[in-house]
């Protein structure tokens, strides 16, 4: 997945990452898939899973925070902001080609397995495979045409026509391995996917790295084009691989043998999910062009708004998104289980496992959100040698734990069965900010833009533990979630703040950044174990609870 493409959600972490939607899916084929009635599937292997895809999910996320650092380095705030264009169109174009593919090719997949028609599976990925190709090659086709047109009419800046040509042909590849690693999730086999992936990122950081500083002098056409171009050929790279063990894995299914289902069962999964994401994405594509145009308006000047455009949503939300890969690893420890007390039927066993949830989203979010405001300076400097980063980071950082417990939110909603509410909450959201750019934006800026941003939090984060609240029967545990988390983070950052000027004078910013942040946070979970925190209890619980799974899986 391309960088921009993580990030391509900017006012909230968006949905979790796929290994968590993966362990969300509420259906018999996902209860197959973990385990729930099938003795071949034991937690062992689940396990096993989980802690793949979440390594690679970590290193994929700093390999990519590393691209991204050395792409704006050479492109500048300007030609983030081009490149961040660029990829408004691509991620539409991304979303028509594959939305839908990999969950339905993995329901698909697994009711045939369930049912213990191995043959049957080759024929259904036949018709999966038919279908993604034809879509991928007609969004391929489509943007490849329509080029010259998006960016004259719509992103209004031709420099981005060669870049969203040279993306066209990694759309079907996109397709067709959202299809492969669907089939290799029916199987539990992550293998393959998370080999693929760190295929990928490797390819497209070498391509990136071998072409883009040759590029810069030609101008910046040329090098946002070369900063795209590794996308295409890491995404057909990985293709290549995916269809090797593809190749691998069909020779295990047996004998060919017809599905007993009829082919219209293809476009009764898929169409409903295509349908949601279609119209989330055109939303948010809309908002992203926007977004730039109200700023030049404001700012006089289209360079100033792409530049700022750039720097906001090409550089610092990266940074701030990047955390959220640290707390995922300890979600995917949780979620699973919420998922299996929900379908047993077992209420309190569901509401401890959220609140526990919750708890340790909040106690690991607000130190990462504290520590951006107390050292943005210094890590804007030391990422991207910009106070414009800085200055960002600072106002985004209280907004990180509603980003980051929305996102966690989020993803236990879809777990419990509410996709219809986070749907229609996301719509709501998108709509909001729309209205609110077209009014707010071309009269005040960025600072419009960054208000804009903390309302949509507030709206969305409360929107959504509300439902689950109300879902669940948890109730509201001020103390727990806000006072005791706030008093600590407080008393670190006042510390923080005083010890700033003699540390400063001391230390390097980068040693400052090391050091104070170090010290910070420690004081921070000190103050928590002084407070008797129940977030810092249900945090050692659930490590405890792991290392005992672990203890009892070794032979």
């Amino acid at each position: 997945m391309p960088p921009a493409l993580l990030a391509a959600r900017v006012h909230s972490a968006g949905a979790p990452p796929f290994f968590l939607r993966f362990l969300h899916m509420d259906s018999p084929f996902a209860r197959t898939i973990k385990g729930e009635g099938a003795h071949s599937m034991r937690k062992t292997g689940y396990m096993k899973s989980a802690a793949i895809l979440t390594g690679t999910g970590l290193v994929l996320r700093a390999a990519g925070m590393v691209l991204r650092v050395y792409v704006a380095g050479q492109l500048g705030a300007e030609g983030m902001g081009v490149y961040q264009l660029i990829f408004t169109v691509y991620n539409l174009a991304v979303t028509l080609a594959t939305a839908g593919l990999s969950v339905t090719a993995t329901r698909l997949c697994a009711q045939c397995l369930a049912r213990g028609e191995r043959g049957a599976v080759g024929p259904v990925m036949r018709r999966m495979l038919a279908l993604a190709l034809a879509l991928g090659l007609s969004c391929g086709l489509a943007q490849f045409s329509l080029a010259r047109m998006a960016a004259q009419w719509w992103l209004k800046d031709m420099r981005a026509v060669l870049a969203l040509r040279l993306l066209a042909p990694s759309l079907p590849f996109m397709a067709l391995s959202a299809v492969l690693r669907g089939y290799f999730l029916a199987v539990r086999n992550v293998r393959p996917n998370a080999l693929a992936q760190l295929f990928e990122q490797a390819v497209r950081i070498s391509v990136v790295m071998l072409l883009l500083a040759r590029a810069v002098p030609w101008g910046l056409a040329a090098a946002c084009a070369a900063a795209v171009v590794g996308n295409t050929v890491s995404e057909a790279a990985s293709w290549c691989y995916m269809m090797l063990c593809w190749g691998r894995a069909r020779r295990t299914l047996g004998p060919p043998q017809k599905p007993h289902m009829p082919p219209r069962a293809i476009v009764q999964g898929l169409a409903p999910i295509a349908a949601n994401q279609y119209l989330t994405s055109f939303l948010r594509t809309v908002e992203n062009v926007m977004v730039p145009s109200c700023l030049a308006v404001a700012a006089a000047s289209r360079e100033v708004g792409l530049a700022q455009y750039g720097a906001l949503r090409g550089m610092a939300m990266p940074v701030v998104f990047f955390p959220f890969s640290f707390l995922a690893t300890l979600s995917t420890l949780l979620m699973p289980e919420i998922t299996r007390a929900a379908e047993r039927g077992e209420r309190k066993t569901l509401q401890r496992l959220v609140q526990r949830t919750l708890l340790i989203t909040v106690v690991l979010s607000v130190p990462a959100g504290g520590l951006f405001c107390l050292f943005s300076g210094e890590i804007g400097m030391l990422l991207y040698q910009s106070e414009e980063i800085g200055l960002y980071l600072c106002v985004l950082g209280p907004l990180m734990p509603l980003m980051y417990l929305e996102s966690m939110v989020d993803g236990i909603l879809k777990g419990l069965g509410e996709q219809l509410a986070t749907f229609r909450y996301a719509v709501l959201d998108s709509v909001f900010r729309l209205a609110a750019v077209a009014a707010l934006v071309p009269r005040w800026g960025m600072p419009g833009f960054l208000f804009i941003m903390v309302c949509s939090n507030l709206l969305t984060s409360l929107l959504n533990l509300h439902r689950l609240l109300a879902v669940t029967g948890v109730r509201w545990n001020w103390r727990a979630w806000v006072l005791e988390p706030g008093a600590a983070m407080a008393f670190a950052a006042l510390c923080g703040a005083l010890a700033a000027r003699a540390g400063r004078a001391a230390l390097s910013g980068t040693g400052w950044l090391i050091c104070g942040g170090a010290v910070c946070g420690a004081l921070y979970f000190l103050a928590l174990f002084a407070l008797g925190s129940q977030g810092v209890r249900e945090l050692r619980e659930a490590l405890r609870a792991h290392r005992q799974r672990k203890a009892r899986q070794m032979p």
